[in-house]
């Protein structure tokens, strides 16, 4: 990136298709400055984890992402030794001359290594960005590992040594809420909540995603998921459910909505049948909100 400036970074995330806002340039240009992991929280799907890969693609570097769910430990996010090239090599050196010592120096070289993402961010030829996605899926032992990598950014291999980061990765961090992180990790982030979008931006979002959308279209797929969020629903829809149902119906040449078309289609916003049965039964307070009750005879 030429230089760190907030304007820049701003035209960097527009350049890559990322309708974004002040908070959100101002969140990415202070992690940089400050060489700070980010921690991005928010419902699931309104484009916490695209900030990564936006960025990795307008730093021109690469993503490393590691995906946390429960059980994972640090043998999955660090390295693992490829055992089965290990017993080969030990195989074929059974006839050698070669000592105890000297065949365990053979096996364990980085050649046998299996480098997982924090490892593999650590040793990269270049500054990545290093996604850590939704961490609050992992326990709580992992999220304390976590902390002592991301303070000292090295790693301690038995066999090998200390390995220690040339180039500091960008850290982005997300969290849909899970769980409560701890107070240690978000102490050593900068902290960005990212809401469902309004209106106007989501219109836009789904204008740059979808162009060959009809018009009235977009505006009342934006409006009619504006007036769904308000409802008690298990599982909110976000914006990525937005731009899956944009794509379906402007792929099938449907130019506005109408209440039969909704509810044959219900099934690519909600994904909850009791979700779906409070839509149903509110279609018609949902399409008067919208302003198109006309066309639900």
């Amino acid at each position: 990136m030429p230089n760190n400036s907030i304007q820049n970074i701003e035209s960097l995330l527009n350049g890559q298709g990322y309708i974004t806002d002040q908070s959100i340039v101002m969140s990415v240009h202070l992690a940089k400055v400050l060489k700070k992991p980010l921690l991005i929280e928010g419902p699931a799907g309104v484009g916490k984890t695209e900030i990564a890969k936006v960025m990795a693609r307008a730093l021109d570097t690469d993503l490393i992402r590691l995906q946390c769910y429960e059980g994972l430990d640090a043998n999955h996010a660090l390295y693992e030794w490829n055992y089965q090239h290990q017993l080969l090599q030990l195989k074929m050196e059974e006839s050698g001359s070669k000592t105890i010592e000297e065949k365990k120096k053979t096996i364990f070289g980085e050649e046998f290594l299996l480098k997982r993402p924090l490892l593999q961010a650590i040793t990269h030829h270049k500054h990545p960005v290093l996604l850590i996605d939704e961490i609050d899926r992992a326990d709580e032992e992992f999220e304390s590992f976590l902390l002592e990598v991301l303070s000292d950014w090295q790693i301690s291999i038995p066999e090998i040594g200390t390995i220690k980061a040339t180039h500091i990765p960008q850290v982005i961090v997300t969290s849909n809420r899970v769980r409560e992180l701890s107070e240690a990790l978000r102490r050593r982030c900068l902290y960005l909540w990212i809401d469902y979008p309004e209106f106007d931006k989501e219109l836009s979002i789904v204008k740059q995603k979808v162009p060959d959308i009809d018009e009235v279209l977009a505006e009342e797929i934006c409006k009619f998921m504006r007036e769904l969020r308000q409802k008690r629903l298990e599982k909110i829809p976000g914006i990525a459910e937005t731009l899956d149902w944009a794509l379906a119906l402007s792929g099938m040449h449907i130019d506005h909505l109408d209440k039969e078309l909704v509810q044959s289609t219900l099934g690519i916003i909600l994904k909850d049948w009791q979700d779906i049965r409070t839509a149903q039964d509110s279609l018609s307070e949902l399409f008067e909100k919208v302003g198109i009750q006309s066309k639900l005879d």
